[in-house]
């Protein structure tokens, strides 16, 4: 019987018959897991095609089992935050710091009545004589529909129509603004950062062009002067349009009719048309749009009757008819350039037709 180790066949021919021309080969462990085993699939086992090359795999770690098309987005992801970063630190139209501060500029020009002044000949309608073209109230400040504007939609542009109208009503037409002393109605329109710079014009009205109560709103003193009609004549236009692309701006001209007459004055007594004519300049951004406020950076107030020699800062001091006959009404005075204790861009002029 020949040798259990060698096979039925015989020993090949050439070769010893036994394992021992291998026992010099070593696989040893760190080896035998490097090797790489590759799963061959269902249609290559059936072609008998084993020969296909592959491809090596790179070694990438931990992000080695990732496949393919998802480290593909991954890397698209990274390449746009990059972009987003990148345009958002670096843009010019980047948003910057809300603005801060003094704002607003004022300019007060107080209108002297020309000869002395008289009272309306009829106190039950004191608005009688006035040129046509004056609506009651909020009808007349003429708003007017919302239009796109540019980069500012339709919705957007009514939006600040709205509240331009609203702090209209408020500042110039509101008994409790007007001879009550309230400003809790007018100050909620305005933005946050303009805020300080009201709460000082209240508390210390001054005519520096920057803190004058009666650039945010139309104020008489109480003591002096009531309403002698609750109705206030109006007449005047706003405009629309942008200073960039972020901003819209509305311009409004009106011009406000008051009734007025003395303080405690009975009922018949004399009554005077005051004439304050205001043109403001207001400006949204998107934020200002969404929280219905606003920033008032430009207001002109043209008041008349008054005293030249008055101030307007605090409150429109209206010169009554019949308050003082005797005393001729105060003319534009001279102005000395090297008086220094009165503002430079105090103006004063005559009222046309007084």
């Amino acid at each position: 019987m020949g040798d259990p180790r060698e096979p039925p066949e015989g020993a090949p021919e050439g070769g010893s018959g036994n394992d021992d021309e291998y026992r010099s080969v070593v696989f040893d462990e760190s080896f035998v897991r490097a090797a790489r085993i590759q799963e061959l699939s269902a249609r290559e086992r059936l072609s008998g095609s084993s020969s296909r090359p592959t491809r090596p795999k790179v070694r990438l770690g931990p992000l080695g089992t990732v496949p393919r098309q998802a480290l593909a987005l991954l890397l698209v992801i990274l390449l746009a935050f990059g972009a987003a970063v990148y345009f958002g630190v670096s843009s010019p139209t980047r948003p910057t710091a809300r603005p801060q501060g003094s704002q607003l500029t004022v300019s007060l020009v107080a209108l002297s009545p020309a000869s002395p002044v008289h009272a309306v000949a009829d106190p039950a309608n004191p608005f009688a004589a006035l040129p046509p073209g004056y609506g009651d109230g909020a009808v007349g400040l003429g708003t007017p529909t919302g239009a796109a504007s540019g980069h500012f939609s339709r919705v957007e542009v009514t939006k600040a129509l709205d509240t331009v109208q609203r702090y209209l009503v408020a500042s110039s037409l509101s008994p409790a603004v007007l001879v009550q002393g309230a400003t809790a109605e007018v100050r909620a329109f305005v933005t946050p950062g303009e805020q300080a710079q009201f709460d000082a014009s209240v508390v210390q009205p001054t005519d520096d062009r920057h803190h004058a109560l009666t650039g945010w709103l139309v104020r008489f003193d109480p003591a002096q002067v009531a309403l002698a009609a609750d109705t206030v004549k109006v007449a005047g236009a706003m405009r629309i349009d942008e200073t960039d692309s972020s901003t819209l701006r509305i311009t409004t001209d009106h011009t406000f009719v008051y009734a007025l007459k003395a303080a405690g004055a009975p009922a018949g007594a004399p009554v005077t048309l005051e004439t304050v004519r205001r043109q403001l300049t207001f400006e949204f951004d998107r934020i200002d749009l969404s929280a219905a406020q606003l920033r008032l950076v430009d207001s002109v107030l043209q008041a008349g009757p008054v005293p030249c020699d008055g101030s307007l800062a605090g409150v429109v001091q209206p010169v009554l008819a019949g308050t003082d006959p005797t005393t001729p009404p105060t003319g534009p005075p001279a102005v000395d350039p090297g008086n220094h204790a009165r503002p430079a861009w105090q103006v004063c002029g005559v009222l046309a037709g007084g």
